[in-house]
C-alpha cells in the first residue's frame, strides 16, 4: 500500500477544540493540586535517605526517566489507537487532546500550564501514590520508591517536552537539550506524525521509539486486541477506510522510517 493514497478522515478540528470544556479545566487543575500533594509526600519520605544513597538513588532516578518514556508511548498510543474524544471524562480530557493534536500540531503549542500538563498529573496521581507507600526499609524499597517518583515527575513534564518540540522558536536552552536528546527532538517526532500515526508514540525523550519499532511492540498489541475483541485500530481517529488499510498492510520492515518532509493535507 502506498502512504500517499491513505485516505485519513480526521474529526472536525473546531468540534474537537470545543470539547476542552470548563468541566475539563477544572478536572484539570484540580488533578494538578491532589498530583503535587502526592509528590511533595514522596519528597518528604524519599529526601532525607538522599546522602546515604546516592548512586542507589541516581540509578533508580536514572531508570525512571527510561521508564517514562516507555509510559508516555503507551498511554500515546492507547490514547491514539482506541477509544473515542466522546466517552465521558477519559474521553474528553485524555483522548481528545491526542486527536486535536494530529489535526492541529501547533495547537499544543498555544495551550498553558493547565492544559499543557493536566492530563499527565491525572493519570500519574495513582502510581505516586503507590510508590510514596512503599515501605523504605531496605536497598529494594528505596530504589523503587525512586524509580516511581522519578517515572511519574518525568510524566509530569512529558507533554512540556512534547510541546517544545512543535515550537517554531523555543528558547535557545531547550533547543541544546533536544540537540543532546535529552528532550524530545522535533525532527525526531516529526515520524511520529506522518498518517496514520501509527509509529513512534514515546514523547518524553523518544529513546525508546526505535527499539520498540523494530520489535513491532505497538504492532503485535494490535493485532492482540483485534483477534481477542474485534475493535479496529485507529478507526475512530483516521476513519474506518484508512484503518482497515493499515490493519491489513504487511508488516513494517526493521529498519528506521523516514522523517516526513512536507505536512500531510488535511482530508
Amino acid at each position: 500500500m502506498h502512504r500517499r493514497f491513505l485516505e485519513v478522515r480526521h474529526r472536525d478540528r473546531k468540534s474537537l477544540r470545543d470539547g476542552y470544556s470548563p468541566a475539563v479545566r477544572r478536572f484539570e487543575i484540580a488533578s494538578i493540586v491532589v498530583y503535587c500533594g502526592v509528590m511533595a509526600w514522596a519528597v518528604w519520605r524519599l529526601a532525607p535517605l538522599a546522602p546515604r544513597f546516592p548512586w542507589l538513588m541516581a540509578s533508580g532516578f536514572m531508570l525512571g526517566f527510561v521508564l517514562a518514556d516507555f509510559v508516555s508511548g503507551v498511554v500515546h498510543w492507547l490514547a491514539d489507537t482506541w477509544g473515542s474524544p466522546d466517552v465521558p471524562v477519559i474521553g474528553q480530557a485524555l483522548i481528545r487532546p491526542f486527536r486535536e493534536h494530529h489535526v492541529d500540531q501547533k495547537e499544543i503549542t498555544r495551550h498553558d500550564f493547565i492544559e499543557t500538563n493536566g492530563n499527565n498529573c491525572f493519570i500519574s496521581i495513582a502510581p505516586a501514590a503507590c510508590g510514596a507507600l512503599v515501605a523504605l526499609d531496605d536497598a529494594a524499597g528505596i530504589f523503587w520508591a525512586t524509580a516511581i517518583f522519578s517515572v511519574t515527575l518525568w510524566i509530569l513534564f512529558t507533554n512540556q517536552f512534547h510541546k517544545w518540540s512543535h515550537m517554531d522558536a523555543p528558547p535557545r536552552w531547550v533547543v541544546l537539550l533536544q540537540r543532546l536528546n535529552l528532550v524530545l527532538p522535533p525532527d525526531h517526532h516529526t515520524v511520529h506524525h506522518t498518517a496514520p500515526y501509527a509509529k513512534y508514540y514515546c514523547i518524553t525523550v523518544g529513546w525508546l521509539n526505535e527499539p520498540l519499532y523494530r520489535l513491532r511492540f505497538f504492532q503485535t498489541l494490535e493485532w492482540l486486541v483485534t483477534a481477542l475483541t474485534g475493535l479496529m485500530p485507529r478507526e475512530d481517529d483516521i476513519g474506518a477506510r484508512a484503518a482497515r488499510e493499515v490493519l491489513e498492510e504487511a508488516p513494517p520492515a526493521a529498519v528506521p522510517p523516514e522523517p516526513r518532509v512536507a505536512a500531510e493535507p488535511e482530508i
